[in-house]
């Protein structure tokens, strides 16, 4: 397909990356998404992202795209127009995002649960970590951030396009874990409390909590037990991020046991 060129601010194509930057109901509404910078798009093409648009800057070198993508070059003020970042690297592009939807049947053995854990940072950060780990699945109850945010797609350096991320509620969420077999622990303190050290967790799930609540009531009502993670006693909690990546690496530890 041949490169367009687009002169203004107006047109629908800026227009509707902006909405989708700015607004989750029309994310959902379109299922779609904005991503930005090279190193990005390259994921998206190497794990087959369904890319709809690529807008870049002038003299920006873009990779081999599949035909259906339309190519678009703006003006440098356009694409800051259009950026959710200060400095978008001469590339925004839009994408489908996969369904979010739990699956009726879960084929995995370890997942991670977020319990409304709602900055974007975060979520992203997560999301790449568990990747990274080899969690089969990242499961978004009580209010998180929307993994389709521009925030939260960027934090995920292309685990976005790797690693399925579903919404649920954590009723649903907690039954379709029992029917597959896999027990449910939270990351919470309770007379049932067991080191993360010392649990069994190379077939289960875990909920991480909220940054300023941690976990439910109704998440921790749904657990079989929790776990914690040992750390100074003058130190209350951490970052819900921090907590993820230790809960995550103890759970790849176990499988390897």
């Amino acid at each position: 397909m041949e490169q367009e060129k687009i002169t203004s601010r107006a047109n629908p194509l800026l227009a509707r990356v902006r909405k989708l930057n700015s607004r989750r109901s029309f994310r959902r509404e379109e299922r779609a998404f904005v991503g930005e910078g090279p190193k990005l798009l390259d994921e998206a093409l190497h794990w087959d992202a369904e890319l709809e648009a690529v807008i870049c800057a002038p003299g920006v070198s873009l990779p081999q795209l599949p035909e259906r993508v339309r190519m678009v070059e703006v003006a440098d003020h356009l694409l800051a127009s259009i950026a959710d970042t200060e400095s978008p690297q001469g590339i925004v592009f839009l994408c489908k995002g996969k369904a979010l939807d739990m699956p009726e049947q879960l084929t995995g053995k370890r997942y991670l649960l977020l319990d409304g854990v709602q900055d974007p940072g975060n979520v992203g950060t997560i999301w790449r970590t568990a990747d990274a780990f080899g969690t089969d699945g990242l499961i978004l109850c009580n209010g998180c951030a929307d993994p389709w945010n521009p925030k939260t797609v960027r934090a995920t350096m292309g685990a976005v396009f790797r690693l399925p991320v579903y919404e649920s509620t954590l009723e649903t969420a907690g039954e379709r874990l029992c029917q597959a077999g896999i027990p449910l622990y939270a990351a919470a303190l309770r007379e049932d409390t067991e080191d993360v050290r010392a649990a069994s967790l190379d077939k289960a799930a875990v909920i991480i909590g909220s940054e300023g609540r941690g976990v439910s009531q109704l998440a921790l009502e749904l657990c079989q037990k929790t776990i914690k993670i040992p750390m100074r006693a003058r130190c209350e909690s951490l970052n819900a991020a921090a907590a993820a990546s230790v809960v995550l690496w103890e759970m790849a530890r176990s499988d390897g046991r």
